[in-house]
């Protein structure tokens, strides 16, 4: 099919990262602004609805449209300038957090703000305003982008800024691609003198240990970030291990030179130098059930409380967590997965997450892996954070299980709302409606259409996220 010299591709099977969702559409792949334009153009003559998509990495449906077309800006990927005074990075919304941190690593500088996976794109990252290790400290990413530039459905190129169509800027940024596409953005890099960090690891008897330890040291710290045993119940309920991590000050790190090169920061190829870490989640595969991820989780508090001798981690290695054993998520097979994260009020936070991890153990669906976060406040429209904390949590999904989960997904709903809580798009699968709207104001909810109707008076941006949680 040929329109406007656009030739529509087949259609093809795309999974979400949790391997959950999955739409048979034609898949995009431009290169350029203009080829960009183009799809917009087709759409809008033939009523067609379109996706962005990025590095995939969202764990439902925020990048899959099922009946119309995903637009994957993975090839528009440029770095375009770099300011090694400054520490201003400007790149095409296809470039990867990987194929930045590896451009400026040996030149001192880091990403100000990563995921747990170095895949996203810019692009996708800012549709779903990522946060890390660091939220309580530093923000989102969307505090340290300078300036971007932004095409609407309707062919116009706008340029963004928080003094400039500032408007824009703040809802495109956490507006999951749904008023149109990022071209180029300028973000500012953080100045490092160090290939590595220090890291402190702190096992934790309770949430409520954990929290007080974020809040009596967040101030002091680069990032902290603590991992929950979501399995043990009763008075070790909610027992973890915190890694608080700091960067190393300017001229403290003799070895600076080496331990800055490249080839000293990417992630090990081999576990202990002998086995490759590409057969482990092959070797994770037997403990993927009830029972072998208790005696996992109860391995790793145990090691957490033996092993407290502070040590130093490169960046990439603290940073990149998801990333250490490729392919860990294919431990789900013959399922998948869903992440399930709640963002709630400092207030609030603790008991209801000790009252969420109850009902979890009650319902004999126990979260495999939990991590917990401290947050700030920000000024973005759709925007996740709050003064508070989160909790996400990975859970199974088997065909057995999968209507319990979701029922259980949604009595955690109730709980969150009661407490003043959010979610995070990036993350979500289960979202419905009439949580968006207690989790949203109308007028934010009724801001974001009105600017939508403004950028994309056709409505062809879509994702199935988008349809499920705003148009169902």
């Amino acid at each position: 099919m040929e329109n406007q010299n656009l030739t529509v591709p087949a259609a093809e099977k795309v999974l979400s990262w949790g391997m959950t969702h999955s739409a048979t559409s034609p898949v995009f792949t431009p290169s350029s602004a203009e080829e960009v334009k183009k799809i917009f153009q087709y759409a809008q003559t033939h009523n067609k609805k379109i996706v962005f998509r990025g590095g995939g990495c969202s764990y439902g449906d925020a990048s899959l449209q099922s009946d119309g077309f995903i637009v994957d800006m993975s090839l528009y990927n440029k770095i375009i300038d770099w300011n090694q005074i400054t520490g201003v990075i400007r790149v095409q919304s296809g470039v990867t957090i990987k194929q930045i941190w590896e451009f400026i690593i040996e030149k001192g500088f880091w990403p100000p703000v990563v995921s747990g996976t170095m895949m996203p794109t810019i692009g996708g990252a800012l549709s779903m305003n990522i946060h890390g290790k660091n939220n309580f400290k530093v923000g989102t990413i969307g505090e340290h982008v300078l300036e971007f530039t932004f095409l609407t459905p309707e062919g116009e190129i706008l340029t963004c800024s928080k003094n400039s169509n500032e408007e824009l800027f703040y809802s495109a940024i956490s507006g999951m691609g749904m008023l149109g596409c990022f071209l180029e953005v300028s973000i500012k890099m953080k100045k490092i003198y160090s290939g590595k960090l220090d890291v402190i690891p702190v096992p934790t008897k309770s949430l409520q240990e954990m929290a007080d330890y974020f809040e009596a040291n967040y101030q002091t710290s680069d990032y902290l970030v603590g991992w929950v045993d979501a399995f043990a119940g009763g008075s070790s309920l909610g027992r973890g291990l915190i890694h608080k991590a700091d960067y190393i000050p300017e001229g403290k790190d003799p070895d600076f030179k080496n331990n800055i090169k490249l080839e000293n920061q990417n992630l090990p190829t081999r576990f202990f130098g002998l086995i490759p870490k590409s057969w482990m989640w092959i070797l994770m595969f037997p403990f993927s059930n009830h029972l072998g991820m208790k005696l996992v989780n109860f391995a790793k508090y145990l090691s957490g409380l033996i092993l407290t001798k502070p040590y130093q981690q490169g960046h990439a290695e603290y940073a990149f967590l998801l990333d250490y054993v490729p392919n860990w998520k294919f431990i789900y097979k013959p399922g998948s997965m869903i992440q399930y994260q709640v963002f709630l009020p400092k207030e609030t936070a603790i008991d209801s997450m000790n009252e969420i991890l109850k009902l979890c153990q009650k319902r004999g669906l126990v979260s495999f892996l939990a991590v917990f976060k401290k947050h700030k406040p920000d000024n973005y429209l759709l925007t996740h954070s709050l003064d508070g904390y989160s909790m996400a949590m990975d859970f199974p999904v088997t065909r057995r299980n999968k209507k319990a989960l979701w029922d259980l997904a949604y009595e955690m709903d109730e709980i969150v709302i009661k407490a003043g809580g959010r979610f995070y798009f990036a993350k979500d699968s289960t979202l419905r409606p009439i949580v968006a709207e207690k989790i949203f104001s109308k007028e934010t909810i009724e801001k974001f259409k009105s600017l939508k109707k403004k950028y994309d008076p056709k409505q062809i941006l879509e994702s199935d996220l988008y349809k499920r949680v705003f148009l169902s």
